[in-house]
């Protein structure tokens, strides 16, 4: 009997799964390690397709655990964009399902001699350094992992415009927003459900502009704006309606407009603060004010050489 009822949970627990418009993976960004980003999982008839697979294996992990759940292959493979927060599980996932195809852009190729090749030098000086948490130092040797192997985190399909797509036998309309959060961002639009997966287009606590050309992301966010939409998934965050995904977009907005103008820095910083309040959670008060004021000052406010950086191609310094 108890054989039973346990065979009994799992298929009621299967179909459960099955029935959902989306099955999603919850990003992190922890204050002591490095993010990891949201992983979205939708069926389609030839496998499950996911969407970004997060840095750490425990994350890449859940991505396995629910394939073997629903007893489906992994097919397809869609990141967002180069970003290791949003591209290192891939590795994980291949190693299980090797004919798993990966949707990318090629900006990875500019990222890997330039952007990366710099964060590959600042990972070794780090894992020679005997102050680095042993947490950290896992994290380190599996992205110095990737860079020795840099085929693991590229594309297999590149992406190289926006096109109706049948990825995996699903139907999508897959987009490439040029010269945004990074050179080359891909986010879908499920004309299905309604639903679109926007990657670090949308990062809820606070824009993550590492390698981003401010403007092009803003023009993003109308492109983003602009499909019928009813339920949009960030890449880092709660999944937004419409609505909430507006007050983003306007906070965003302000954001760059007060950090293109004289006013004082602080006033922007307050700026975000409080026109992003509702994706603000208390433990990251603190970290979302530094990161804001750091975006200011890197990105925002840095030479005209720097502010364009990230709007044009990357190449070898």
């Amino acid at each position: 009997m108890r054989a039973i009822v346990l065979g009994l949970s799992l298929v009621v627990a299967s179909a459960a799964v099955a029935g959902e418009p989306f099955h999603l993976i919850p990003g992190a960004v922890p204050l002591d390690l490095s993010p990891d980003g949201n992983s979205i999982i939708l069926d389609a008839p030839k496998g499950l397709i996911v969407f970004d697979t997060g840095r750490h294996q425990e994350h890449a992990q859940k991505i396995l655990d629910y394939a073997k759940l629903r007893q489906r292959p992994i097919a397809a493979i869609i990141n967002s964009h180069w970003h290791m927060d949003h591209v290192q599980g891939n590795a994980d996932i291949r190693a299980l399902y090797p004919r798993a195809e990966v949707y990318q852009s090629n900006a990875i190729d500019g990222a890997l001699t330039t952007f990366l090749a710099n964060g590959l030098k600042n990972a070794r000086t780090a894992l020679t350094d005997p102050k680095t948490p042993p947490a950290r130092v896992a994290e380190i040797r599996r992205y110095l992992d990737r860079m020795d192997h840099p085929d693991s985190v590229r594309p297999t399909r590149p992406v190289t415009r926006s096109a109706r797509m049948s990825i995996a036998g699903r139907p999508l309309d897959v987009h490439l927003s040029r010269f945004a959060a990074t050179e080359g961002d891909v986010w879908v639009y499920d004309p299905k459900t309604r639903t679109a997966i926007v990657g670090d287009l949308v990062v809820d606590i606070v824009p993550f502009m590492d390698t981003a050309c401010p403007d092009g992301w803003s023009k993003a966010l109308g492109e983003v704006a602009a499909t019928p939409f009813q339920t949009l998934i960030p890449g880092h965050g709660p999944v937004m309606n419409r609505a909430d995904f507006t007050a983003w977009r306007t906070a965003y907005d302000n954001f760059v407009k007060c950090g293109h103008s004289d006013a004082d820095k602080k006033v922007c910083v307050d700026g975000w603060m409080n026109d992003a309040a509702k994706f603000i959670d208390d433990g990251h008060r603190a970290y979302v004010r530094e990161a804001a004021d750091y975006y200011l000052t890197s990105r925002l406010r840095s030479s005209s050489e720097e502010q364009q950086r990230y709007c044009k191609a990357l190449k070898p310094a």
